[in-house]
């Protein structure tokens, strides 16, 4: 089996934590939004992964070692490749082409989800999706009295379902994958500008493939700031759930409250402060006198006299001083 992540987006609603990193590395509970992804995939596969491709921007030397890790976290091999245009996401994906080969999974790297199931890997094709109240932002899918799906529908205006695909798709077949999105390539079938899985999809499904829907129990996004710490809020309870412990035995807590669950990460430093609920400290932190709830905190920032709720913070960041609502770049100072 192997793991395809799609995620050379600039991530500019993410901005202006995305100046510094790809927005899949921002942390959610302490660990990479792709990591959780990768694991949580390689969980639910029923079966090893052997290769794990990037398909990224030109992000440097850090991060692509970054993502090798990440790869051999789960017993696999990591694999880098470049995507230079912002082509669409069949383009994206054949980037990859040498590693479109056998059973795989493609997943984009701005969403994480919690399912309770183990993939059928004997079916041709599985499309994950999620039950939304309002489907016209999302691409849908349609079926018929057997659960299969019938039709793929891009952002409809009308109702035609409300299944939204979230991301995270399943090829028993990997080439005949590859030889698909090849084909909208050699003949420029492009949607709103670009070369869509979604029209690969539809070519598969015309031609005999079948596709079932995979369903989740909760889909969290990562788009933006606000959508980022909420999901954060979710798989803090999540991991809470599952009996995780979320504070490192190096942390440093000293006449400061914590309200569960609160992620606390290595020699992090909390002094004369409430933290919590929901709130993800990352690694050497420094809180004093201070409220926090609802936010992530990354590593080496520093919160001082301050009261913070539904906010980032990114790392080496310095806030004093000041009650908000804040995205906080790394290294930037807050101070009133």
């Amino acid at each position: 089996m192997k793991i395809i992540v799609p995620m050379a987006g600039m991530g500019k609603r993410m901005r202006p934590h995305t100046l510094t990193v790809p927005k899949p590395l921002i942390p959610i509970a302490g660990k990479p939004i792709v990591q959780r992804l990768v694991e949580d995939i390689a969980k639910v596969c029923g079966e090893s992964v052997d290769e794990v491709a990037f398909i990224i921007g030109r992000f440097g030397e850090a991060v692509e070692k970054s993502l090798v890790k990440i790869a051999e976290s789960v017993g696999a091999r990591g694999t880098i490749v470049y995507q230079d245009e912002p082509l669409g996401t069949a383009h994206a994906i054949l980037c990859a082409k040498e590693s479109l080969t056998g059973p795989l999974v493609v997943a984009f790297a701005d969403t994480l989800f919690k399912a309770d199931f183990t993939l059928d890997s004997s079916v041709p094709g599985t499309i994950w999706v999620q039950q939304v109240e309002d489907p016209r932002p999302f691409g849908v899918v349609k079926l018929n009295e057997q659960g299969q799906i019938t039709e793929f529908v891009e952002k409809p205006q009308d109702f035609v379902s409300d299944l939204a695909i979230i991301g995270i798709y399943y090829f028993q077949d990997g080439e005949y994958l590859r030889k698909e999105l090849q084909y909208l390539l050699d003949n420029d079938i492009k949607d709103k500008g670009e070369y869509q899985l979604t029209n690969a999809l539809e070519n598969m499904k015309n031609k005999g493939t079948v596709f079932v829907p995979g369903r989740v129990t909760e889909w969290l996004d990562c788009g933006n700031k606000d959508a980022t710490v909420f999901t954060n809020q979710r798989y803090l309870e999540y991991l809470r759930e599952r009996g995780e412990s979320l504070v490192a035995e190096s942390a440093t807590i000293t006449n400061s409250v914590l309200l569960e669950p609160v992620y606390v990460g290595e020699n992090a430093v909390i002094t004369d402060s409430v933290v919590g609920p929901h709130v993800s400290l990352g690694a050497h932190a420094n809180v004093r006198d201070s409220r926090l709830s609802n936010s992530i905190v990354q590593q080496s920032a520093s919160v001082l006299n301050a009261v913070i709720t539904n906010s980032m913070i990114g790392n080496f960041a310095t806030v004093a001083g000041t009650p908000d609502d804040l995205s906080l770049g790394d290294y930037n100072q807050l101070r009133v």
